[in-house]
């Protein structure tokens, strides 16, 4: 089925206003491909530093220029479960690639911080920006120029966006994605909510607290709710970086380890100096990002995405926006309930059908591109398969044509709601995102007056001392990237949830973030201009009446605007924000990110 008007459009509009851009890409992606790989070109030095700690018989291959070099970038850390797993891939890699007359190498690591861990505290602070060094980071592994293809460990929030975009400077080589998968299920993600809240109410404590937290999160692997963690696992699948049906097998079993022997070979397979090149930027073009986009509306993903989107694009010398963003929303039926948009887990999810199911739906009902380039192949109906093992071997087999889970995961017939997860806001405030696929239809409109806070630690103040007593738009400005990183503030959700409970009108109105797992709650999130720019944030005052429209997709100031744009824009000094736990080493990052609705990138 060819793809709808309203995605084609979509398409099309990017196409026209990335002309330039991308064409300056793809050129850079051509010369670097002619300049190739050249070992033996290498000075005599040059050469020695980089097989110095290899196998005799691996010098001997790579001195010879011919056989292909593997790159690895790993995100591999011990402390953090979802990147746990990988401690043995490269082993499992290096010994495909010297199955069929390869070499791998590990090129380099990359960091990977835990938002989870990080929820609230001064760390947080440093979690988008750890994106863009996370790029960096990976463009230092692949500089070595050794390499014909390589392979990319990630799996979590902003870990997967800055490999992505460090992977898409090296365009011109292959790039394949390999997941560590998610943890098995733990408690049931919605009884760790409600423990959260009753904490937050004093009716538990924090051993009753912890024991929940603990049997949450309790093994290796991704958490289990629909983050930007496990957002990114279905972007990369979707958008044919990964190969299929692997995104959410669990870690530790014998699929897991079978789908990363086949990932090693498939991207030695891709390389120049066979028939089948495909270079990572080719792989990602307008059609493979809209594609992304859809699956992102489809499945309720992270609210994150809206800004690694963009970010990822133009490294592809791709220029989309939020506009882009809602109109696809708009026309994108919501097939997936996964917590928090849902009771179930990203296993169940899997187990419903998962991502071949989604896909299979998606492009027969012409929300897809079909015809675009994937590490498996031309055309994404490669995608809509399962990985299984048959007799200890690796096969895909065709996707069920029925949801094993309905309530679930469903089909284009039967949509949760005919709209995306995601709405963009705009409006006399500014422009600003939200996620509704988790917030009930009743909750969607919220007109009450404002809350002003300067940061988080004054809304749960304010909420631990009983002053939150009534209808309120909570306003927490100077979280945005230039005042201090953009951090989440998703600690605020258990008190916002209690108020909700109690009857309360509550959303809540930033120019930080919320995370992926954002949920009943209604939230404005990364509103932009931001309050130390001046944005509209900075003037509103305790008792503003201002009207969230979630269904019409408005954000309003009531009242005389012109008194209000009168107004002195509200300041904040931030120094204290700026040093300890690392930040006082990130202040260019301050000076240099961009806004929100551009990708809040350092290097646009």
């Amino acid at each position: 089925m060819s793809v709808r008007k309203s995605v084609q459009d979509v398409t099309d509009r990017i196409t026209a206003r990335s002309r330039d851009t991308r064409r300056d890409y793809l050129n850079r992606l051509d010369a670097a491909r002619e300049a190739g790989v050249y070992r033996s070109a290498l000075s005599c030095g040059n050469l020695a530093h980089g097989f110095a700690a290899c196998s005799p018989s691996e010098k001997a291959a790579l001195a010879g220029n011919k056989a292909l070099n593997l790159g690895i970038v790993t995100s591999y850390n011990d402390m953090l479960s979802a990147h746990q797993p990988y401690q043995f891939y490269p082993d499992i890699i290096k010994a495909v690639a010297r199955e069929i007359g390869a070499t791998a190498q590990v090129a380099g690591g990359v960091p990977a911080m835990c938002d989870g861990v990080t929820q609230g505290q001064p760390g947080m602070d440093l979690s988008l920006f750890s994106r863009d060094v996370i790029a960096m980071a990976t463009a230092i592994s692949l500089s070595h120029n050794m390499f014909d293809a390589a392979v990319y460990l990630g799996i979590c929030d902003k870990i997967v966006p800055g490999l992505l975009i460090g992977a898409l400077t090296f365009g011109h080589l292959p790039a394949v994605f390999v997941p560590a998968g998610p943890m098995p299920s733990g408690l049931p993600n919605d009884e760790k909510s409600r423990i959260r809240q009753l904490y937050m109410e004093g009716k538990v404590g924090r051993a009753e607290l912890l024991e929940a937290e603990a049997k949450s999160y309790h093994s290796a692997g991704t958490c289990t709710f629909y983050g930007t963690a496990n957002s990114n696992q279905m972007l990369m699948e979707i958008m044919g970086l990964h190969l299929p049906g692997s995104s959410f097998v669990n870690p530790g079993t014998p699929l897991r380890d079978a789908l990363t022997r086949e990932a090693t070979i498939r991207a030695l397979s891709l390389t120049a100096q066979g028939n089948d090149y495909t270079p990572v930027g080719h792989v990602i073009d307008e059609k493979s990002i809209v594609n992304g986009l859809v699956g992102l509306h489809a499945t309720g993903g992270s609210t994150n995405h809206t800004m690694h989107l963009i970010a990822i694009a133009a490294a592809a010398g791709l220029q989309i926006t939020w506009d882009d963003m809602s109109d696809l929303s708009d026309a994108t039926p919501l097939l997936a309930r996964v917590y928090p948009n849902g009771v179930a887990d990203v296993n169940h999810f899997h187990a419903a059908g998962g991502m071949g199911f989604l896909i299979q739906e998606l492009l027969a009902s012409g929300h897809l591109h079909e015809d675009v380039k994937t590490v498996w192949g031309n055309g994404l109906s490669g995608y809509t398969v399962e990985a299984k093992l048959i007799e200890d071997k690796l096969a895909f087999e065709a996707s069920p044509k029925q949801s094993a889970l309905p309530k679930v995961l469903t089909g284009v017939a039967t949509p949760f709601q005919e709209t995306g997860g995601l709405k963009l806001l705009t409006g006399n405030l500014g422009r600003s995102v939200i996620k509704v696929s988790a917030v009930k239809p009743e909750h969607r409109v919220i007109e009450a007056p404002a809350r002003v806070f300067h940061g988080q630690e004054g809304l749960q103040a304010a909420f631990k001392a009983g002053e939150l007593t009534g209808d309120m738009i909570a306003v927490v400005r100077f979280s945005g990237p230039r005042a201090v990183g953009m951090p989440e503030l998703h600690k605020l959700t258990p008190a916002l949830g209690v108020l909700q409970d109690r009857g309360f009108k509550v959303a809540l109105l930033t120019d930080g973030r919320m995370s992926g797992a954002s949920g009943k709650v209604p939230a404005a999130i990364h509103m932009t201009p931001e309050a130390v720019d001046g944005g509209a944030i900075s003037k509103i005052r305790d008792g503003d009446m201002i009207r969230l429209d979630a269904n019409e997709g408005t954000l309003t100031f009531l009242g005389d605007e012109r008194e209000f744009f009168a107004r002195t824009p509200a300041t904040e000094d931030l120094r204290r924000e700026h040093y300890g736990m690392g930040r006082e080493l990130f202040a260019g990052f301050r000076s240099l990110v961009g806004v929100a609705d551009r990708g809040a990138s350092v290097f646009q």
